[in-house]
C-alpha cells in the first residue's frame, strides 16, 4: 500500500470516529436534513470533459449558512466534502502526504478566493457566506474533535501550491470552480483537465463544522470539529466515478 492511499485510510479511521463523539460536542451550527446525506456521486460526463460531484440531500441543499462569529479568529466554515484518493499533486500542491478533499464551504466572516466575485457584486472581497470551492490537503489532528485538520506550513518551508490559492500558510486552494445548488442537490463542476485527467480515484461524501483558529497555538488554523453526516458510514472512500 503506497504512503498516500495508507494516510487517507487513517485519516478517514479518525473522521469516522469523530462520530462516535458528536452527542458530546456542541453543535455550533444545528445538524437537521439539508446535512443529511441521501446520495452521492462523481460522474464523468465525456461530451463536457468535466467531473460532476454531487451530494443528495434529505433537505435542501446549502440552506444552512453559519452565523458568522465576527472575527477571523474562531470563524466558522460549513463544508459538503468529498475526501478522494487522489494524490493532492494532481491539483499543484506538490508531494505533500496527506488527503486530498474537494469542498464546498460557506464561512460568513471572510473571505478567501481573492480572484472569484461569486455574489456577482463587482467586489471580491465580500462573499465568503457564497458557496464556493476548495481542495484542501487534510491531515491526523489529535487536537481537534473531528481528528483532521487542514495541513500547514511555516512561511520559511518552499510548499508548493497551485498559482490560485488564497495566500494562506496551509495547504488550501481556492480554484473556481462552479457551485450548482438546485433543490436537495449540490455539485461541483470540475474540468477534467485540473485533476490530470484522473478518473479512476475513490472518493466519499461528508457534512462538516470546521472552524478558523488564529490565537491558540494548541489547535490547528482550521480544524474539523463535527461531522454530521458520512455518505458511505464509515468513510472508507468506497465510490468510484461513474461515466455519464
Amino acid at each position: 500500500m503506497n504512503s498516500v492511499k495508507q494516510h487517507v485510510l487513517v485519516a478517514a479511521s479518525l473522521l469516522a470516529a469523530s462520530l462516535a463523539q458528536a452527542d458530546d460536542t456542541v453543535e455550533p451550527v444545528p445538524s437537521g436534513p439539508s446535512l443529511d446525506i441521501e446520495g452521492q456521486a462523481v460522474r464523468y460526463v465525456e461530451d463536457l470533459d468535466v467531473l460532476v460531484f454531487e451530494q443528495r440531500l434529505a433537505g435542501p441543499a446549502g440552506e444552512i449558512v453559519p452565523e458568522p462569529a465576527g472575527s477571523l479568529d474562531g470563524a466558522p466554515v460549513l463544508g459538503y466534502v468529498f475526501p478522494t484518493t487522489l494524490s493532492p499533486a494532481a491539483v499543484g500542491f506538490g508531494e505533500v502526504e496527506g488527503t486530498l478533499a474537494l469542498a464546498a464551504t460557506s464561512h460568513p466572516d471572510f473571505d478567501d478566493t481573492p480572484l472569484w466575485d461569486e455574489g456577482m457584486t463587482g467586489r471580491y472581497d465580500d462573499d465568503g457566506a457564497v458557496w464556493h470551492a476548495h481542495w484542501v490537503v487534510l491531515g491526523e489532528d489529535e487536537r481537534v474533535p473531528g481528528g483532521l485538520s487542514v495541513i500547514e506550513f511555516d512561511e520559511a518551508d518552499d510548499a508548493t501550491l497551485p498559482p490560485t490559492n488564497p495566500g494562506m500558510d496551509m495547504y488550501l486552494d481556492s480554484p473556481g470552480f462552479g457551485i450548482v445548488v438546485r433543490d436537495n442537490v449540490l455539485r461541483i463542476v470540475v474540468p477534467a483537465y485540473r485533476v490530470k485527467n484522473e478518473k479512476g480515484f475513490r472518493y466519499d461524501a461528508v457534512t462538516a463544522y470546521m472552524e478558523v483558529n488564529t490565537s491558540d497555538d494548541g489547535r490547528p488554523m482550521l480544524g474539523v470539529y463535527k461531522v454530521y453526516d458520512v455518505a458511505s458510514g464509515d468513510l472508507s472512500l468506497p465510490y468510484e466515478i461513474k461515466a455519464d
